[in-house]
């Protein structure tokens, strides 16, 4: 029987499509997930001491390279920064193709549960009590929450490569793990929509990185900035949604965990606005030099003041930017 070249064609990717479905979110391993204290890194008394060895070795870093090297000397790293951009770029859209294709098929297969009390949204928002940490959803999740350990290299990266050690980078990315953990323990709604626009985030910001690294070219601030706006904003949205309907649909699981996060979100949230205002009022006391100076700033330098989504490390005073 004769096939024409574009129904092969179309019947290939049709396949890719497929495998690639199966093994994000049909896989037995993915589907028969299930968070106990028997896996890697699922304990408390693993969580804290990671985040006590996190502590101590970049500070042991900091003070040693201090007492080592001149000031201004800093550890060249050669292409291992770049490295560790493109590995957090990959893993982050892995896990957000993951997400997104777990997330559609558990709702595809619970929705008769909860139906007539939820929409799919309200679903992403609100876990219905009682809702276990299993399957597909839980899954990513534990990537994601293993993923902040690969995050905190930065730091370690940071502290080489420009002898700054910033505190609230610190606290960040132990604060975002202890979070990732607490999703985990007691299965908390919002969950969802919060890894997926995180590792979306990290995408686009890591990929910029990446991109910056091998091009050796400077890299574009205003883009990292209009994403943490714009997911900040989305989260602070979806924050709401979560309050209105534990409080109108009969609550949401792990309520107390979200509460913490809200907190967190919301010094984060002040931290940035104070951050954007200062590179704004920098921007406009700096006389430009040419089109593109108002747009990207020089490099690495630059972007490392930049916070993560739910808000990273502003690593020096907004007031100290400067052109390269």
């Amino acid at each position: 029987m004769y096939t024409s070249p574009s129904g092969g064609t179309l019947g290939k990717a049709t396949a890719v499509m497929k495998a690639i479905s199966f093994y994000l979110s049909d896989h037995p391993v993915i589907v028969s997930f299930r968070w106990s204290h028997a896996l890697w890194g699922s304990t408390w008394s693993f969580l804290f001491y990671s985040i006590a060895l996190y502590f101590l070795v970049s500070i042991f870093l900091h003070l040693i390279l201090a007492l080592l090297l001149r000031r201004g000397q800093n550890v060249p790293l050669g292409p291992l920064p770049a490295l560790h951009s493109l590995s957090m770029s990959v893993i982050s859209a892995t896990i957000f193709a993951g997400l997104l294709l777990s997330a559609a098929a558990e709702i595809r297969e619970t929705q008769w549960l909860w139906r007539r009390s939820k929409t799919p949204l309200e679903w992403l928002l609100c876990f219905p009590l009682g809702t276990r940490p299993s399957g597909r959803v839980f899954f990513w999740s534990y990537l994601f929450y293993l993923s902040r350990y690969v995050h905190m290299l930065r730091t370690v990266s940071a502290v080489l490569r420009r002898r700054k050690l910033v505190f609230f980078q610190l606290f960040y990315h132990a604060i975002s793990t202890f979070m990732s953990f607490m999703w985990l323990e007691f299965s908390q709604s919002f969950q969802v929509l919060a890894i997926l626009f995180t590792t979306l985030a990290f995408c686009v910001i890591y990929g910029s990185r990446f991109w910056t690294a091998i091009a050796a070219r400077g890299a574009c601030l205003q883009l990292v900035l209009n994403c943490q706006i714009v997911l900040l904003g989305c989260n602070l949205v979806c924050h709401v949604g979560v309050l209105l309907l534990h409080f109108f649909t009969g609550g949401c699981n792990g309520i107390g965990a979200w509460v913490l996060n809200s907190v967190l979100n919301g010094a984060v949230l002040m931290l940035f606005l104070n951050f954007y205002m200062g590179v704004d009022l920098g921007r406009r006391r700096k006389p430009s030099k040419n089109v593109g100076d108002s747009d990207c700033e020089c490099g690495d330098n630059k972007i490392a003041r930049s916070c993560s989504v739910f808000g990273a490390g502003k690593e020096a005073d907004s007031n100290k930017l400067k052109s390269c």
